[in-house]
């Protein structure tokens, strides 16, 4: 590659990166810092710890965010114009620099232009995970807490936070259920890849003839929405319960009533909620929920009844699988949505879910 083809490479980047920053809307983001900053400096701000840290975090976001787009442009130019240095000047040959710089630039850009697939307007929104064993028995119920690991790997990975508020055990292994709060940015935007019906076909740790099996675990995820105090809750439609916590958080929580059911009687939609000590929290989460899975329904209702007037209507079916994992006769992680493919299942397994869930964001770019 000569020093005038690289030259147009540096200009074909810049236009890219402009491109770019004008998606993430990275102005607006300058203008948040400074409303954050502000906030941040208010005298009373650390009154309330919980938010006063989400804002914090959500402010040193927004600073890394912006401080790579101005380094990065500062770069490029600064690249530009070593590169036309070097055409003028005949003392020094800067060819295989500029060339090894350039390429990695380019790969910084790439990593930080994944953030253009989180264009759905609640990409940027904390989410309520929900995984729910189905068809497979003990194996079922197991996969679901590989699920649940591969999940918690990946969020720590990313420096999430992950609240586990309920969860039912298995008969033997694993979980029936299980209900996570993950907080963080574009939390929505990584887990919207997740939703839908998972697949395992194993040799079952659980068969005493080690037979092989296939078993399916739901994936169930919602963004953490404002509009939820829209929804408004008639006291004669809850059924209220009270129970003793299963899990964990200390003797308190074993031996008091404090976790709390509500069923939505209308929609028949329950929500559980046991993580914390008090039954005034458990149920102030619970409604949360409940909230914003019946945000949910109202807008799947709508959107059913648009794709039906299309003539687009399709039946969600458990056995409609949106991933497979095989770990026998071979190892394969496929995704059938997208058709992305890899034999590493161990690491998939272990939260290495970037390559799935981009392949599955640029497809939908790709529809868009």
């Amino acid at each position: 590659m000569e020093l005038r083809e690289i030259i147009n490479k540096i200009d074909e980047l810049k236009i890219r990166a402009q491109n770019a920053a004008r998606i993430l809307d990275i102005e607006n983001k300058r203008i948040k810092i400074k409303s954050l900053e502000f906030e941040i400096n208010d005298e009373g701000f650390w009154n309330d710890t919980i938010r006063a840290q989400n804002i914090s975090k959500e402010l040193a976001f927004l600073k890394e965010h912006v401080f790579f787009w101005d380094n990065l442009n500062k770069d490029i130019d600064n690249l530009k114009e070593i590169a036309l240095d070097d055409i003028v000047s005949k003392d020094v040959n800067l060819l295989d620099d500029v060339k090894n710089t350039y390429f990695r630039i380019l790969k910084d850009f790439e990593k930080e232009e994944f953030f253009v697939l989180f264009n759905n307007k609640y990409d940027n929104s904390n989410i309520v995970l929900s995984i729910h064993a189905g068809a497979g028995g003990d194996d079922a119920q197991d996969f679901a807490a590989i699920l649940l690991r591969m999940y918690l790997r990946f969020c720590e990975k990313k420096g999430f936070e992950t609240i586990i508020v309920d969860e039912t055990k298995g008969g033997e292994v694993g979980f029936k259920s299980v209900t996570v709060l993950v907080k963080g940015p574009y939390a929505y935007g990584y887990f919207r890849s997740e939703y839908g019906v998972h697949r395992v076909i194993r040799i079952s740790p659980y068969d005493a003839d080690h037979a092989r099996h296939t078993s399916f675990v739901s994936v169930e995820i919602l963004p953490e929405l404002d509009d939820v105090k829209k929804i408004e809750l008639n006291d004669e439609d809850l059924r209220i319960d009270t129970f003793m916590s299963s899990g964990a958080g200390g003797q308190s929580v074993n031996t008091t009533y404090s976790a709390v059911r509500i069923v939505h009687i209308p929609t028949g939609i329950s929500v559980s909620c046991q993580n914390e000590r008090s039954q005034t929290q458990n149920k102030e989460t619970a409604i949360k929920i409940l909230k914003s899975k019946l945000l949910e329904l109202k807008q799947r209702e709508l959107l059913d009844e648009k794709n039906q007037l299309k003539g687009e209507y399709k039946s969600i079916e458990w056995g409609s699988q949106i991933r497979t994992y095989v770990f026998h006769p071979y190892k394969q992680v496929r995704d059938h949505r997208s058709g992305y493919e890899t034999s590493n299942v161990d690491n998939v397994i272990d939260g290495d879910l970037d390559e799935l869930i981009e392949s599955y964001l640029r497809l939908g770019e790709i529809k868009n």
